[in-house]
């Protein structure tokens, strides 16, 4: 039931991730009046907590840095990954939609990205996948800039003793111990925060910096935010069309009408264990998951009520993780690449290559784990020299683990490995250290293959013969529990390739729309690079508004939207 009093925007969004963020700004540069409504109190989703990349093949910084990069290169590699998962007209969608968005962005608004050299696609060995890498991320950014708004944002928390760093400076600080071009870096960094602490600025990077970025070009534009905003219900009419949003507003519900349309981008349901528990692989827990905690698949009930169809339900965005008790996960992306380390099953099997793309290597945690060789948890196994030399978890080289987590039991230390085996209680774990020593020193993984990969590589130490091998020989050993985490859910409500919400028939439900994690991902059941979450999340939003605008022409202007016309464009 709607009244004449209720709030009526062009677009309503939902979620004020990069997904919302991007359909929002989308609205504002097409002259259309927009509202983002987000449930918590914070907003950014988990993009905020992200590494910020987009994986966007072709876009304008990829040509800048002469990658040769080409749609056709793209989509084959795209057929090689994805497969048939997905429908080819909607993986062409992306590769049209996505260069378009991020060069518009990149001329009209505050949303800038640089090229992340050499950092390489996850599988760059298959047809079409380039060793140099597609990802793009977001250019380091003042928090100060945002003014008020920065008090909402929400922030990462990561462990970076008050550094900014990109992910590029990032590969070469985890060798700082090793390598000159880590020491180099080291310094680089290290003056940026001089600089910082001298001038009062509050530098932001990675998905941080994204957000803040967005909000900047938002606010500028004259778009609107409501935090604790919650999404109850969708509107719609007699036709069955979606017509607005009910949300819950202090305390109170509150129908706001969208004359153009809802776009739905309010993430996926890693944060409720009943769908998760319905859906997931089993065992799976909230416990375990990256993302925002707003995320409990209120979008895919909403778009599941009006008969949406839905699609990989029982996938995520693996992120094997580190769960020390009452602390937030820790996400393995460099940490699994180091030498001297080795991850085992609950008999102390080894049964993947370590430095896999941590996507495929929660893919394999599951396929591996059976009886007597459980593999969820796993045990991630490390030698003193290897805790010395590179940062593992959050902690620097040499940083000793913290105290509590070997009190708690979380951490398990030993002088030896056959004291260790015991303690973990893994019998066959000797043998396997003897077996992938005889590899470290011949600097072949005869059994995983650790080392041989372009990827495996890029967070590996240069200066050994295989970047990914050395013997774990050295005393004492430790070793903490490793789950099958995830940065956020990866199924949800099918859309075709401008973003509209579809049935189980194929028909569209008329007025609605969903990208990001609410959606059914464009990237199937993988990964196939950095940044393939953020990527297609603002593309799709890029997309779906871009569909709307069309619609509402030339009578769907309003004069809201009209006053855009003027301040479209932000100065670069």
């Amino acid at each position: 039931m709607t009244s004449v009093n209720d709030p009526e925007y062009d677009v309503v969004v939902v979620g004020s991730g990069a997904a919302g963020f991007a359909a929002a700004v989308t609205a504002r540069l097409r002259g259309l009046s927009v509202l983002v409504v987000e449930k918590t109190d914070k907003y950014g989703g988990s993009t905020a907590l992200s590494g910020g990349a987009i994986w966007v093949p072709g876009n304008l910084h990829l040509d800048r840095a002469a990658l040769a990069d080409t749609r056709e290169k793209a989509r084959a590699y795209l057929d090689a990954t994805v497969g048939d998962r997905v429908p080819g007209a909607r993986k062409d969608a992306y590769l049209t939609h996505g260069p378009r968005m991020v060069a518009e962005f990149h001329e009209r608004t505050e949303i800038r990205f640089m090229y992340t050299p050499g950092y390489p696609d996850y599988f760059p060995e298959a047809q079409g996948g380039m060793a140099q890498g597609r990802s793009v991320e977001p250019r380091i950014v003042d928090l100060k800039r945002l003014g008020e708004a920065r008090h909402t944002m929400r922030r990462a928390g990561l462990p970076t003793y008050g550094l900014t760093m990109t992910s590029h400076d990032f590969r070469f600080l985890n060798m700082a111990g090793r390598t000159w071009a880590g020491r180099r870096t080291s310094l680089k960094v290290g003056a940026r925060a001089l600089g910082a602490l001298v001038t009062g600025r509050r530098l932001l990077s990675l998905g941080e910096a994204l957000i803040a970025r967005m909000r900047l070009s938002l606010d500028r534009l004259g778009g609107d935010l409501w935090l604790s905003a919650p999404l109850t219900g969708l509107v719609t009419d007699a036709a069955g069309r979606v017509t607005g949003v009910r949300v819950t507003r202090a305390g109170r519900t509150v129908t706001v009408r969208a004359r153009g349309g809802v776009v739905l981008a309010s993430g996926g349901f890693s944060h409720d264990q009943a769908l998760r528990e319905k859906h997931l692989p089993h065992p799976t827990s909230t416990a375990w998951t990256h993302a925002s905690e707003g995320q409990t698949g209120d979008a895919l009930r909403c778009g599941e009520a009006l008969g949406a169809a839905t699609d990989l339900l029982d996938k995520v965005w693996g992120a094997p993780s580190v769960c020390p008790p009452g602390e937030r996960p820790f996400f393995l992306v460099a940490d699994r690449g180091i030498p001297g380390m080795i991850i085992v099953n609950e008999a102390g099997e080894r049964y993947a290559n370590e430095a896999a793309p941590y996507h495929a290597f929660v893919d394999r945690m599951y396929a591996a784990d059976r009886p007597g060789a459980r593999t969820v948890p796993s045990w991630l196994v490390l030698d003193a020299r290897s805790k010395a030399r590179y940062l593992f978890a959050g902690l620097l080289p040499g940083q000793p683990f913290p105290r509590r987590w070997l009190e708690s039991g979380f951490l398990k230390k030993a002088d030896t490995v056959e004291e260790l085996a015991r303690r973990i209680a893994a019998p066959g774990l000797p043998a396997t250290i003897d077996r992938f020593n005889g590899f470290a020193e011949r600097g072949t993984d005869e059994d995983f293959g650790r080392g041989a990969g372009v990827y495996d590589r890029y967070y590996g130490d240069p200066t050994l013969a295989n970047p990914n091998l050395a013997p774990l020989d050295k005393g004492p050993f430790y070793a903490v529990p490793v789950h099958p985490g995830d940065i956020g859910t990866k199924g949800g409500l099918v859309t075709d390739g401008d973003a509209r919400v579809l049935r189980e028939d194929g028909a569209p439900i008329a007025g609605l729309y969903a990208c990001g994690n609410c959606s059914a991902a464009v990237m199937g059941g993988t990964y196939p690079g950095p940044g393939a979450t953020i990527g297609p999340a603002m593309a799709f939003g890029w997309a779906a508004v871009n569909a709307i605008a069309a619609a509402l022409e030339p009578s769907g202007r309003q004069a809201s939207g009209q006053e855009a016309s003027d301040q479209d464009s932000l100065p670069l």
